[in-house]
């Protein structure tokens, strides 16, 4: 059976109320003060009737609450998230597409998943000649913010003024790139924002060169990051738009594994 079969198939055996049932739990999660059903039918692009009836049934599993005619996500939701490991199953869908690109750019890539507004943990990782799906180089490792690719886009989600209260005006020097100037931080983060990427030129290790792109969701809003690093002569070559573009292509692709779509990974450009 051909890989478009397979996923023809997988298609058609999609239960459509449980997607829907999915897609209203998830809105949910991002009204924590409650919203009515006719809201919630509106956003996910259902009927009415077709939102209370599912809303009914979850309500009656525990899986949604209501009190005033509005819809909160229910007990039964906290209660899988603590027994849950938030990452498997994460892992799981972009390791394939990670092992890829490592692969085809010869370079150490990995992910990271935001778990605040400033905080996110590395989850999986793959380098080039050997797939690490264990905490071997990065996993489970976080750095300063200023000094790695992965912190620069994270505050580029912010505002300035709110960087101006998470860091101090003078910041931790670990090599002579280091940047240690809040003013000159938020130079850089203005070119982050404008780009679309970010770049770590020596500024953590010498000799360390890391390129980082976000990962959105269909709402556009940032969940993840993928970071490509290696010796900074090889990722600073006349190569280094093509890497930009194949971080970029990467990150893209982790988006549509997460949001339930089937992503067949073809071997990546080497250049």
């Amino acid at each position: 059976m051909t890989e478009q079969a397979n996923v023809g198939e997988a298609l058609d055996l999609t239960n459509k109320s449980v997607v829907k049932a999915t897609h209203l739990l998830s809105e949910l999660g991002r009204h924590p003060q409650g919203i009515s059903a006719t809201g919630l039918a509106q956003i996910v692009g259902i009927t009415r009737p077709t939102a209370f009836r599912l809303l009914l049934s979850l309500e009656q599993a525990g899986f949604v609450d209501r009190s005033d005619g509005r819809y909160r996500l229910g007990w039964q939701v906290a209660r899988l998230g603590r027994l849950a490991d938030p990452y498997a199953g994460v892992v799981a869908r972009i390791q394939p597409v990670l092992d890829a690109y490592a692969a085809s750019l010869g370079e150490t890539i990995n992910f990271s998943m935001l778990r605040g507004e400033t905080d996110y943990d590395v989850i999986a990782e793959a380098s080039a000649g050997r797939f690490l799906n264990v905490a071997t180089l990065y996993v489970g490792r976080s750095y300063p913010l200023h000094v790695s690719a992965t912190g620069k886009l994270v505050l580029a989600e912010l505002d300035d003024e709110r960087i101006a209260e998470v860091l101090p005006e003078t910041l931790e020097q670990f090599t002579g790139r280091s940047i240690t100037s809040r003013r000159e931080l938020l130079a850089e983060v203005h070119r982050v924002r404008k780009q679309g990427y970010s770049i770590l030129d020596d500024e953590l290790e010498d000799g360390l060169f890391a390129v980082a792109c976000p990962a959105r969701d269909a709402d556009g809003e940032l969940f993840g990051i993928v970071v490509l690093q290696g010796p900074t002569q090889r990722m600073k070559s006349s190569r280094l738009p093509h890497v930009i573009e194949q971080v970029r292509n990467a990150a893209a692709e982790i988006a549509l594994a997460l949001a339930g779509h089937v992503v067949v990974t073809a071997t990546p450009e080497i250049h």
